[in-house]
């Protein structure tokens, strides 16, 4: 595992067990930050050491003692990360090297009620799922200038708060369930589909996402929801062996080798899938698993049930208003009503948050190209391709322009 990589996943059970040691969860955060850029400076030189979680609680934790002790601190700070990168790290005391893993424990806290339910999103993508700041924003929609404060205020509130760090009792933990959710739904996103950067998968933020929710399905086995996103993220991560060629490059879903699916995943996303529809009232990630079910079931694009993933769609669209929900349906539209249809769906898209994305011009290229308006698909897949910050997505939308231009 990349040095990057492993420092990504442990940061998560690094924080947990140095907010429960001292309980301050905005100096403990910037604690482990910087532990974490000492691990990447000097394991990349000197090499990993055998108990790397060790090593970063052990590095943290003298960070939030010297942050206690001194005043002067604060002035320090820049120069904390050189220092401990050429510093020989002694082994832990033995409660140190614990191997309780207090992720689950650190995303309740993350989405305490004193924090706002965007900043409770943002924090968690943050302290839980390791994102930076920049892929936080896209995933909001918002610029990182606007998201880097609102991370700073949250830490403070939840300080301030005087949370305690421990799983909520009822019926608290029912309130906080649904913002959890969706910070989970966005870590797995991002793993899935990268926002930015040379690779269209991080299966490090996936596997890490997956986990989380499994552990959260075991607290909570009959929740509905909780299990449709379990089954959602299963279903969908199955369908990863194919999204890409050798070389990167995006497969489109149409255009997947479906016999390298990982055919497991999707036997038990579908039993959980089933299971979650058994239990109402639907909510937005049951419905989501339902309509993801059916495409891993169709043996290929043209003998999907688009009929019923529209439908899905439209009860979708009604349940949990969303853009993303409304360009999803303009596709099932148009495989059953056609382009025509969905194009005009896509009209209702046009002055809101995804109208300088890339994913609006996409599909309405996609639909453009199917109604055979080719110069303005290409014309739309061109935009599409200056706006991604996504390198394999925009090779996709270039090639596609390019062949229309043939």
């Amino acid at each position: 595992m990349r040095v990057e990589d492993l420092v990504r996943a442990l940061a998560p059970q690094v924080l947990g067990a140095l907010v429960r040691r001292h309980g301050q969860f905005d100096a403990c955060e910037d604690a482990v930050q910087e532990a974490l850029l000492a691990a990447s400076e000097q394991w990349a030189s000197d090499g990993v050491p055998d108990n790397p979680r060790a090593w970063l609680t052990t590095v943290a934790s003298r960070r939030v003692v010297d942050e206690v002790r001194s005043e002067t601190a604060r002035r320090r700070r820049e120069e904390t990360a050189a220092a401990l990168a050429g510093m020989a790290v002694r082994a832990p005391a033995p409660e140190q090297a614990s191997g309780v893993d207090d992720s689950l424990t650190l995303l309740f806290l993350c989405c305490h009620p004193a924090v706002t339910p965007a900043s409770q999103v943002a924090l968690t993508l943050r302290a839980v799922g390791g994102l930076t700041t920049a892929e936080i924003a896209a995933a909001f929609l918002v610029p990182e200038a606007t998201m880097g404060p609102r991370i700073s205020r949250a830490k403070q509130q939840i300080r301030a708060a005087g949370a305690r760090f421990e799983l909520p009792p009822e019926p608290e933990r029912s309130a906080r369930l649904a913002v959890v959710l969706h910070v989970l739904y966005l870590i797995f996103n991002e793993g899935y589909t990268a926002t930015s950067g040379d690779h269209l998968v991080r299966p490090d933020l996936a596997a890490e996402a997956l986990r989380l929710t499994r552990m959260l399905h075991g607290l909570l086995p009959d929740d509905g929801e909780v299990t449709g996103l379990l089954a959602l993220m299963l279903l969908t991560d199955a369908r990863r062996p194919a999204r890409t060629t050798a070389g990167g490059d995006l497969i489109p879903l149409a255009e997947q080798n479906r016999a390298r699916w990982n055919h497991g995943l999707i036997a038990e996303g579908v039993a959980l899938a089933e299971a979650a529809w058994a239990r109402p009232p639907l909510g937005p990630y049951q419905l989501q698993a339902a309509i993801a079910a059916l495409h891993d079931e169709a043996p290929d694009t043209e003998s999907t049930d688009w009929p019923q993933i529209a439908t899905l769609y439209a009860v979708l669209d009604h349940v949990a208003p969303n853009p993303v929900v409304t360009l999803n349906r303009a596709v099932a539209v148009a495989m059953t009503a056609g382009p025509a249809a969905g194009l005009r769906l896509l009209e209702e898209l046009d002055d809101g948050p995804l109208a300088e994305q890339h994913r609006l011009p996409a599909v309405r290229a996609h639909l453009l190209e199917r109604a055979g308006d080719l110069e303005a698909a290409r014309e739309q897949y061109l935009l599409a391709a200056r706006r991604t910050a996504s390198g394999p997505e925009r090779r996709h939308l270039l090639a596609r322009a390019g062949a229309l231009s043939t």
